[in-house]
């Protein structure tokens, strides 16, 4: 019995080193990689009088952003999903010709595309507050859906059959 209960205490002696020992391995190389939650880039107005391309004369407020736009010489994606996402977007690889940046705010959220001659980008998507943001990608379009109980509102830029054209939507 005495000889059980020495092993027993040297197990758990052992077993206490070596996790401790880990603990303080591990903590000790995540501490530097420690940082706060992304937060959206802020966007200026390059151009606050801009017409929507559909004709309707409805005035849409086109902001410059501060994020880095994609190299030339970057490969387009060769696999979209039509999965979404849960997380903010990056830019497309794929290049755009006209570089024009235009952001769509809704209640949900904004969303801001990269509208080049024959095909589009999304630059970024943040929800508002209360909102959730879910993105789906395919070769001919981009849709951006905010939700927040109930309430749905939708960006869907498509660019199939002409140059890159973008809708809002409430549900």
């Amino acid at each position: 019995m005495r000889r059980g209960l020495v092993h027993l205490i040297a197990w758990l002696l052992a077993t206490g080193a070596a996790v401790t020992l880990s603990w303080w391995g591990v903590h000790t190389v995540m501490a530097g990689t420690a940082y706060d939650a992304p937060r959206a880039l802020p966007i200026t107005a390059a151009d606050a009088s801009v017409r929507d391309g559909d004709g309707s004369g409805a005035e849409e407020e086109s902001l410059a952003s501060s994020t880095s736009r994609p190299s030339p010489s970057a490969s387009p994606s060769t696999s979209p999903s039509p999965e979404p996402s849960k997380t903010s977007e990056k830019p497309d690889p794929a290049p755009t010709a006209s570089g024009e940046v235009k952001s769509y705010d809704t209640d949900g959220g904004r969303a801001v595309f990269d509208l080049g001659t024959a095909s589009a980008s999304l630059v970024s998507a943040t929800p508002g507050a209360g909102w959730s943001m879910q993105v789906w990608k395919t070769e001919s379009w981009i849709r951006v859906e905010f939700t927040s109980g109930a309430d749905r509102v939708s960006v869907f830029c498509t660019w199939h059959d002409g140059p890159p054209r973008v809708e809002v939507g409430t549900y």
